[in-house]
């Protein structure tokens, strides 16, 4: 199976472990994964703001970038919610485009959907005894609908005690470019979501967005919380180390 790694911006400037984690997963169950160079940004900051000419043709470099490619995956439910949402309306009025931006929509999944959905795997062999709890970002569960598939995966973790977060579905405060446009709201949202998490007990926050992991783990470090701050996708290689060693 042919994967292309669709990596964000975020990840591959400031966390491309994260990445690395995805690729070596993804090897590990057989499939041959590429890197289309060409890649970009997906152009949600600038659709976000309201530059919908700019953001559409940040979006036409995506699609040329993947245009061949026979899977797309993604550690961001952001980034695949906005390919998946609003790429068919950046192409409303170009039919030719709106059938490129629909075929790369077929065939682009983040992580744990990929994972769950299309692979059939659920359990890795993984083994991680902590006590974890699990943030479900916004637009990974409003836009891309991915609800099952992360706790699938984590409750299948040998050893893993998975804590609920209260009021899980409230946002973070991240939300890309309304951190910085609203920054006062946006620490009061952070502050809320970061004692909700300490409130688990959990040693271990685990999410699908580094946006909301960077978010709520700055806070966390301000705060000077013990609180490891993972990617989904880290703590399942990790996890897979540990029970291999």
């Amino acid at each position: 199976m042919r994967v292309s790694l669709f990596i964000t911006c975020l990840a591959d400037q400031m966390y491309p472990e994260v990445g690395e984690s995805v690729v070596r997963l993804l090897h590990r169950y057989g499939c041959e994964v590429d890197f289309p160079e060409a890649q970009t940004c997906c152009g949600q900051p600038a659709f976000n703001s309201g530059y919908h000419d700019e953001a559409r043709e940040v979006a036409r470099n995506l699609i040329r970038a993947f245009e061949h490619s026979d899977y797309v995956v993604s550690p961001s439910g952001s980034c695949t919610g906005m390919v998946h949402h609003y790429y068919p309306m950046l192409f409303a009025d170009e039919p030719e485009w709106k059938a490129k931006a629909e075929a790369l929509i077929g065939k682009t999944y983040e992580f744990s959907q990929f994972l769950v959905n299309v692979l059939g795997v659920t359990d890795l062999g993984a083994v991680f005894p902590e006590k974890v709890t699990y943030h479900p970002s916004c637009h990974a569960t409003r836009l891309l609908g991915v609800k099952e598939e992360p706790g699938a995966l984590l409750k299948q973790v040998k050893g893993l005690e998975l804590v609920e977060l209260p009021k899980k579905e409230d946002c973070c405060g991240f939300g890309g470019t309304f951190a910085v446009k609203m920054a006062d709201m946006s620490e009061a949202m952070v502050c809320e979501k970061a004692a909700h998490v300490c409130s688990t007990k959990a040693g271990v926050l685990v999410g699908s967005d580094m946006g909301c992991l960077m978010n709520i783990g700055g806070r966390l470090n301000k705060e000077n919380k013990p609180i490891r701050v993972m990617h989904l996708a880290q703590l399942l290689e990790e996890g897979v180390k540990r029970s291999e060693s």
